[in-house]
């Protein structure tokens, strides 16, 4: 039996109406922080950064593709993993869908990582991908935008993520369970796993000048993940144990 409550129609009702209430002020304080971003200072980016693409080399600049606006999300795919971050490719699988509409809205969708372009290039293959995806391992772009540390940084725990030191599970000397277990679904050490981390970055282009405008990682992100927005609606909401998603082309084989 179940141990939920139930009640009337009317019941339920008075509850929903109340609940209108606080969906509603929430979507005003969503939309003030939005606001807020968009009010933060531009820096402008002076260090000439470079990606591989598949057209070949290209400049942040670049990336923009005629647009003024350049949304870059963080990948979590290091050189030595042998697929994408499952936790990334699951937020990813949005991506196709929306990145259309933002091109033909003056802004470019971008992923990138630090993984080299034909590896980059066979996952997006094997994941049915559409958005374009830069390898960015030939310069300082995922270090200087901390999502990437280095092993000696690593090793010596000086490494920042999400504006602070440390209080991350993917900063702790004992890995937890579930960062161990997300690593194995990249094939990687855990050790090489955490030295890639998530993120999405914003950018604007003005005047032939590029300028950092926004960035977030952790749960910043969690509006980017779709399932999410569509659990926290369902009547069990996120019901998690673990790592319960796959690669979205796993799950037949993960059920056997």
């Amino acid at each position: 039996m179940t141990t939920h409550k139930s009640g009337t129609r009317e019941q339920w009702l008075a509850a929903r109406l109340k609940l209108l209430d606080a969906e509603k002020a929430l979507t005003r304080q969503s939309d003030e922080l939005a606001q807020r971003r968009q009010e933060l200072p531009w820096v402008r980016v002076d260090k000439d950064y470079r990606f591989d693409t598949n057209e070949g080399k290209a400049s942040l600049a670049d990336l923009f593709r005629g647009r003024s606006q350049l949304l870059v999300y963080h990948f979590m795919f290091g050189p030595d993993y042998k697929a994408g971050c499952v936790s990334c490719s699951s937020i990813a699988d949005g991506f196709n869908g929306v990145a259309v509409h933002l091109a033909n809205h003056d802004v470019m969708l971008w992923a990138a990582s630090r993984a080299p372009l034909p590896k980059l290039q066979a996952f997006k293959q094997r994941m049915g991908w559409a958005f374009p995806w830069a390898s960015s391992q030939r310069g300082d772009f995922n270090y200087d935008f901390n999502v990437s540390i280095t092993e000696e940084q690593q090793r010596n725990g000086d490494s920042e993520y999400n504006y602070s030191r440390g209080g991350h599970a993917m900063t702790e000397t004992t890995l937890p369970p579930v960062v161990i277990e997300n690593a194995a679904r990249t094939g990687a050490e855990p050790a090489a796993y955490v030295r890639e981390r998530p993120g999405l970055s914003a950018f604007v282009l003005d005047n032939g000048v590029v300028y950092h405008t926004y960035s977030t990682y952790a749960r910043g992100l969690d509006g980017l993940w779709g399932m999410y927005q569509w659990l926290d609606r369902a009547p069990k909401g996120r019901n998690e144990k673990g790592v319960w998603w796959h690669h979205h082309d796993s799950y037949e084989q993960v059920a056997r």
